[in-house]
């Protein structure tokens, strides 16, 4: 389901859906989180999906509580992966109507709700397998343990 309410489900092993920069999507995920988190987003939540989705490796969620906020949140995502990594969405829906955006860098999907959509689809349970993660509204992307590095060993 996506935010225009039609199913939206891609084959990672679709040739059109190939990231053209190869930064690390861990980087990528920081990048929104803060991204995010500077427009006042809340109950931002990272969600490890590599376990349970071939469609993406994480999501990261947030609420925003007006179209204005919500457009500024999209905005914010956009610019601070564009000049960071160098990196365009493979697809983006919802932004005319900003109640459900979702931007989807093909390995990372960023989810950007009004209230009542997010708690209407709820993907923290619909996807409650994956390992989640929520991020404190004063943090920071380094406050996500899903994010780092693994340690060598």
């Amino acid at each position: 389901m996506t935010a225009s309410g039609k199913t939206f489900t891609p084959s990672r092993t679709d040739k059109k859906r190939k990231r053209t920069a190869h930064t690390p999507v861990r980087l990528l995920a920081r990048q929104a989180v803060e991204a995010v988190l500077s427009k006042k987003a809340h109950d931002v939540v990272v969600m490890d999906m590599r376990k349970v989705s071939g469609v993406a490796d994480y999501f990261v969620l947030c609420t925003g509580d007006s179209d204005l906020q919500i457009k500024a949140i999209a905005d914010a995502v956009e610019e601070r992966i564009r000049e960071a990594c160098r990196e365009r969405p493979w697809h983006r829906e919802g932004y005319e109507h900003r109640q459900w955006v979702l931007i989807d860098y093909v390995d990372l999907v960023v989810h950007i709700f009004n209230p009542e959509k997010r708690l209407f689809y709820d993907l923290e349970r619909l996807w409650g397998d994956a390992p989640a993660e929520r991020v404190p509204d004063d943090g920071d992307a380094a406050d996500v343990q899903l994010l780092r590095e693994p340690a060598e060993g």
